[in-house]
């Protein structure tokens, strides 16, 4: 017997009793398959008695009535109205956060009882030949072969839109960031938006523009990407991967110059700050932190680099009150202009040189090694000396002995 060449339209072959036979039995077969796709994917059976007839139920009956449509025809499987409901469907399963699977395992399900009840509704009529069930497995495989591509080209579809509008949300929030002067709670809805689940500290990265690309696919949940000219700017959300050691490891030879930590509204600042590090070191294979040149950038005048020097080398002394914090700067600024010596500080502070040994205590309980490191001894003094805000080493607080 010779084997009849492959149709495009593999439905034109079924007898045309076929749909005779499966239209009164339509409503029991919808549910018969929408039950068994249930029972066999746990996925499904937990979206609910609604949500199952909505998304379940509906297709299943369209895929049926179109597919009694076709037999005897040689009409393609899916009109554009039929094959809407099936790219839907796959775009839902996106929106949902799920992946294809359950979509196609759902549509295998559907086929094999597809074929099942068909078989059932045309034996039941009349004897079914070899051949007729080949030409119905061959109808019903082609045929759901059309809903599955229509499933993935909606699934498809849908996650490339969700990545254009995500790919919006990041730049707008990167256009607020660099702004710096937005009101908060604009800027805290587009960092919500973009999946930030909160809008704390910020470190910006400048990196090559031809390195932008790799930076949006590395940190794609924690930063966002912005190309100005030759350059790329990352601004990543403070967190593990934001940390000096994780930057070191996953920047090296990238040309990367780190900006100091900040708040968002000070984003701007910090990454002049890093642009003006970039300038400073020159070509560099890096990763270069700022933090490392804030110093060198104060002494040069630079007012944004002194006040990023005082937030991390006084962020210790935050947890004090005003009256106790401005005693202990006042103290710790004489201390290191008299090297240490408790009678010089005690006398230009007109206080007790027990009152000094109190708070210098305080101060190592608070700024531990850092009163023993030369180089940041070094930039608290700059610091102390500098900034506007310092209360002044020449005030005279009083005499107080601490009991």
């Amino acid at each position: 017997m010779t084997t009849p060449p492959v149709s495009p339209a593999p439905w034109r072959r079924l007898p045309a009793d076929l749909a005779t036979a499966m239209r009164p039995r339509l409503d029991g077969t919808v549910r018969a398959v929408a039950a068994a796709v249930t029972a066999a994917h746990p996925v499904i059976a937990s979206l609910g008695d609604t949500k199952v007839e909505r998304d379940l139920h509906g297709p299943v009956r369209v895929a049926f009535e179109r597919f009694l449509d076709l037999v005897g025809t040689g009409e393609p499987a899916l009109p554009p109205a039929v094959r809407d409901v099936f790219v839907a469907l796959g775009a839902a399963e996106a929106r949902e956060d799920r992946g294809p699977e359950a979509l196609l395992a759902s549509l295998r399900t559907a086929a094999r009882m597809m074929l099942r009840l068909a078989a059932e509704a045309l034996a039941a009529r009349r004897p079914v030949g070899t051949d007729e069930l080949i030409d119905l497995s061959d109808a019903v495989t082609a045929y759901v072969d059309e809903l599955v591509a229509a499933g993935t080209d909606g699934f498809a579809r849908q996650l490339r839109e969700q990545a254009g509008e995500g790919d919006r949300r990041r730049r707008h929030l990167a256009e607020l960031l660099l702004r710096g002067s937005s009101p908060p709670s604009v800027v805290a809805a587009a960092a919500a938006a973009a999946g930030w689940p909160g809008l704390g500290e910020v470190v910006p990265v400048l990196l090559p523009a031809g390195q932008a690309r790799d930076a949006r696919f590395r940190y794609a949940g924690d930063g966002v990407v912005v190309e100005r000219g030759d350059q790329a700017i990352l601004l990543l959300r403070a967190g593990p991967r934001a940390t000096r050691p994780q930057l070191a490891e996953m920047l090296p030879g990238r040309g990367a110059v780190v900006g100091p930590a900040t708040g968002w509204a000070q984003v701007p600042e910090a990454v002049r700050l890093a642009e003006l590090t970039a300038g400073l070191v020159g070509p560099d294979p890096g990763p270069v932190f700022a933090d490392d040149h804030l110093a060198t950038l104060g002494l040069r005048g630079e007012p944004g680099a002194l006040a990023a020097l005082a937030a991390r080398r006084l962020a210790p002394l935050d947890v004090l009150r005003p009256a106790q914090r401005t005693q202990l700067l006042a103290t710790l600024h004489s201390w290191l202009r008299h090297w240490g010596s408790r009678s010089e500080v005690a006398a230009e502070l007109f206080v007790h040189p027990q009152t000094v040994s109190y708070r210098l205590g305080r101060l190592r309980k608070l700024l531990g090694t850092d009163l023993d490191d030369p180089a940041a001894r070094f930039e608290l003094l700059l610091v102390l000396a500098r900034s506007p805000a310092h209360p002044g080493a020449s005030r005279r607080d009083g005499d107080h002995v601490p009991e």
